[in-house]
């Protein structure tokens, strides 16, 4: 696998993952409430508890999507052109 190959790979993983993260983003924004009522349906929460376990898995998937799919993109990309 050469360097190309990965910086394709990490570009869509960055752009896949992006999307979800902003899509996700969106709909906690824009329908909180029907997120809530949505899972309270299956797992019986608090509002209060609810909020904090979507914020904090929302926040978490931010700090890996930068540090698995953003960081390596970008250094395959100065790396690249170092190479050349």
């Amino acid at each position: 696998m050469n360097i190309q190959n990965l910086t394709s790979f990490f570009k869509w993983c960055t752009i896949i993952n992006g999307s979800l993260l902003i899509i996700w983003t969106l709909c906690c924004i824009l329908a909180p409430d029907l997120l809530y009522r949505t899972q309270s349906i299956w797992f019986p929460i608090s509002r209060e508890t609810f909020n904090v376990v979507i914020y904090s898995f929302l926040g978490f998937f931010k700090i890996v999507f930068l540090f698995f799919n953003v960081v390596p993109y970008v250094a395959l990309l100065i790396t690249g052109r170092i190479a050349e």
